[in-house]
Formats: C-alpha cells, structure tokens, sequence
C-alpha cells in the first residue's frame, strides 16, 4: 500500500514532511527572484547571502519543537537533508544558488496517491528537491505515483512582464506548489507571481478528468494562495479580508461558509533592517495547518485569529515560527502532508 496519500487539506494526518532551514540563504538576486518576491525592487536592492545563524538556529529549535508536538499525537514526521545551497549550480542560460528546505510545500504537492514536483518560478528552487530524492524514492517504493513536471527553462523573457502585475509569461508551465489548495476532487489554483496560467493547465492535464482545476486571477498577485485561504474542514474556509471578499471569491467556494480573519496581531516585532530582508507578508501568521478536521497549528501570537477558529469549534494548538516573516513560511508552508486518512471525496455540485 502506498505511502502517499493526501486528498485535501483538513483530513487526519498521518505522516508529513517538515522542512528544516540549515545552510538557507536568500535566493540569488535574478529577474525569477525579483519576480516572484521583490517585484518593487531593482535587482541591486535584493538582499543576498546567507540567512542570519541567529534566524537559522531559532528556526530550527521552533520546527523541532512543532515535530515533537506531532510526534506526541502519533504523526509520523520526516526530515529532508540538509543541502549545500551555497553552491553554484547552472544551465545553459544562466546560474545561482540554492536558496533553502525549509518549505516542502512550495516545490511538490500530493493528491491521492500522486506526489508531484512542480515547475518552480525561481531559478535558486530548481534542484531544490534533490534534498528530498531519498524520501521520493522510499514513497516511490511503497507504491505512490511519482511525477515531475517538464523542468522550464526560466529564461529572462519568461519574467519581462509588468510588474505591478508580475505573473510569468505563458511560454512554459511555470508555478509552485503552494499556489495550489486541495478540496478534494476540486483544486485552487492561484495565478500570481509564482504561477502563470499555463502551469493550471499543465496540472489539469496530468490529474485527469476526474479532477477539476479553478483558477484564481486578479485577486492577489504576491506568491502563494495559502496565507490568502486556509481549508480548515469540510464547509468552512478561512479567508484573508485584504485580498478577497465576498464578490471575488471563487464561485465553487461560495457553498461553503466562508470566515475572515482578524488583522494580524504583532506584525512590528522587529527592526526596519530587519523588514527590509523579510520575505513573506504581513498575513504570513494567518498559514495555518490542519491536523484533523477539528485540529489546526496556529501562530501563538494571533490571538484575535484563535478566538475566531475557537468559536467554529476547532481546538487551536498555539505554536511559534518566531522567522516565519524573514523565511516566508508559515505553519502550512513549512510542511508537506504526504499521508491523511480519508477518501477522495467530491465537496461541490
């Protein structure tokens, strides 16, 4: 029997992926970096080198501690390796670094018994699997269906758009994993900064008739979709109030009961050097992670958000990524479900 198998974003979790940050450094300073998370900068303005070992160190005792949390409730928590990204690697095209592992969810995502690398935006992401090629090959093995996609060129015309709306051009599937939310039969597919149209239509031809693929366009053009919505069970989505609202939200979506979060709490916890360097939003403490339908890991800081999810009759585990701002990754970013119980199941009409 498989090991691999994850049909949405809420249902008991079994066994997951948690990143670790060793050795990260912020992606090499190209057109794919100032694309995808400094679309407001010159190339010159990107900050470059190696994350703060302050950053690193506190990182990594926050993630040993969300594991240790996992592992008390009987989840199964693997490790990828730590990964020299210091070092240059290259295509014909062009050259970079690594960047880091601390978020498996941006580069595969799980549906069914499917892993999938996806065709990632930044050039500094493009081996970052390799990290994770033991774990693949042991699910492999156990009988999941392993899949890359057509590795994209990156070229710098894919990244010669306008950049008050920076999508990638449609000349190959380019996007990351984390511009996908998972409802079973049915698939959100963000279109934004680190995913052009093309890649949704490269995932729907690789998934099948039986799965549905929506797109999500103009509404936020800033990386991922998962500090934009949070799938919290069946019939209840978490929303992002500066990004969406009752008349944007995607049709499909609108059978559900759909709650916005409060503003986040504790955003000026650090210096303005500090922000400068940050790679992730100001809602980056709204990425939640669920570990049952009637589970979910949240920001210990976000109080306001806790009392909301509370009341929908969710026990909150209070955690802490004190870097989650610097590193751009949340709870459900830092993680990769490969294993939940329950069906593939079809929520909407």
């Amino acid at each position: 029997m498989s090991r691999v198998w994850s049909c949405n974003e809420w249902d008991q979790l079994e066994e997951v992926i948690v990143g670790n940050p060793l050795r990260a450094r912020f992606p090499t300073p190209d057109r794919s970096t100032q694309l995808a998370e400094f679309p407001d900068r010159s190339l010159d303005e990107i900050p470059r080198g190696s994350f703060d070992q302050r950053v690193i160190e506190e990182t990594e005792d926050d993630l040993n501690e969300f594991v240790q949390v996992l592992e008390g409730m009987g989840v199964t928590v693997r490790r990828p390796e730590t990964w020299p990204h210091e070092v240059t690697f290259s295509t014909i095209n062009w050259e970079a670094q690594g960047y880091y592992n601390y978020c498996p969810r941006d580069i595969m995502m799980v549906v069914g018994d499917q892993i999938i690398e996806t065709p990632n935006v930044i050039r500094s992401r493009s081996q970052e699997t390799y990290s994770y090629r033991k774990l693949l090959l042991e699910y492999m093995n156990s009988g999941a269906r392993w899949y890359a996609a057509p590795k994209p060129m990156l070229l710098d015309k894919l990244f010669d758009v306008d950049m008050s709306k920076p999508v990638p051009r449609n000349d190959e599937p380019a996007f990351d994993a984390a511009n996908v939310l998972r409802f079973g039969q049915d698939l959100l597919y963000l279109v934004s900064a680190t995913g052009n149209e093309m890649g949704g239509h490269w995932l729907q031809t690789i998934l099948g008739d039986r799965f549905r693929v929506h797109f999500l366009k103009d509404v936020y053009y800033g990386s991922h979709i998962d500090s934009t919505f949070v799938a919290l069970r069946p019939g209840l989505v978490l929303c992002n109030p500066a990004r969406v609202n009752d008349d944007t939200l995607p049709e499909f979506l609108k059978q559900w009961k759909v709650i916005y979060s409060p503003p986040m709490e504790n955003t000026e916890t650090y210096d303005a050097n500090y922000m400068r360097k940050a790679i992730g939003s100001d809602w980056i403490d709204m990425n939640a992670f669920s570990i049952s339908p009637t589970q979910v890991v949240v920001d210990r800081d976000q109080t306001a958000l806790i009392k909301v999810l509370e009341k929908e009759g969710l026990d909150v585990i209070a955690l802490k990524l004190r870097h989650s701002k610097m590193l751009g990754g949340g709870f459900h970013c830092v993680t990769l479900d490969v294993r939940r119980s329950g069906p593939l199941d079809k929520y909407f009409d």
